[in-house]
């Protein structure tokens, strides 16, 4: 999850301001989450409810890695990107650095760790910018933590598609917009299904079948594959 200039703080970031990335093409109409009480707020009661009890069980943890990133890689150990969220806005995302400054001169770029390739996975372990300790935070997924504030703003979910940059958006077909009927999520079907070593983009289904599935059982479900993939990458 990256930017082209991967730790200089996007310039809508700096200055969040929500704006429209347009989406009036999308058959928006073909896609709807299932009517119902869960969708319509039960879900963002939860949200907010189980954000707020996160926020206060993971601070301690947070803080320790913020300190070790500020340590090991100096000043701005918090990002802000500029993500899409619901409804074609974007939004600031919280995250923690993981990666040394992306210098268009490193050798490594030349050997192909560079441009829309960065993008095809979220999660890419070969990046060579990658620190030994923002590989253990990616690892257990510590440096996503800052996201439960962005589901505090009501910017993004505890559960659903992940939030993309701009540039992404702009190269989607006529049917993946519909994703952008719900909040983004900070873990979602993508993420924990078989197919998460395949480019996101060759998988928008799972996306578009998550909004038009939408129900408590389907983020259980969710929910369940996350705690089991953070037990598997912690070795229990």
């Amino acid at each position: 999850m990256t930017t082209s200039s991967a730790y200089q703080q996007p310039r809508e970031a700096r200055r969040p301001r929500l704006r429209l990335v347009s989406v009036d093409a999308a058959p928006q109409s073909a896609v709807q989450p299932r009517p119902g009480i869960y969708a319509r707020w039960g879900k963002t009661l939860l949200d907010r409810i189980l954000a707020a009890v996160l926020v206060l069980a993971t601070a301690p943890v947070l803080a320790v890695a913020l300190v070790l990133v500020r340590l090991t890689l100096g000043p701005q150990a918090l990002l802000q990107q500029a993500r899409v969220g619901k409804d074609g806005r974007v939004f600031a995302m919280y995250k923690v650095r993981t990666m040394l400054p992306d210098r268009r001169d490193r050798r490594d770029r030349r050997r192909g760790a560079r441009g829309s390739d960065r993008r095809l996975c979220h999660k890419r372990d070969d990046d060579p910018r990658h620190t030994p300790l923002g590989r253990v935070l990616r690892k257990y997924s510590i440096d996503e933590l800052p996201q439960l504030w962005n589901v505090l703003r009501g910017e993004m979910s505890l559960i659903g598609p992940r939030p993309e940059l701009e540039s992404v958006v702009e190269q989607y077909g006529l049917w993946d917009h519909p994703r952008h009927q719900v909040r983004p999520g900070i873990t979602g079907p993508w993420q924990v299904s078989e197919l998460r070593s395949i480019p996101l983009h060759e998988n928008m289904h799972l996306d578009i079948d998550y909004v038009r599935d939408l129900s408590w059982r389907t983020d259980l479900a969710v929910v369940r594959a996350t705690v089991g993939a953070l037990r598997s990458a912690g070795g229990h």
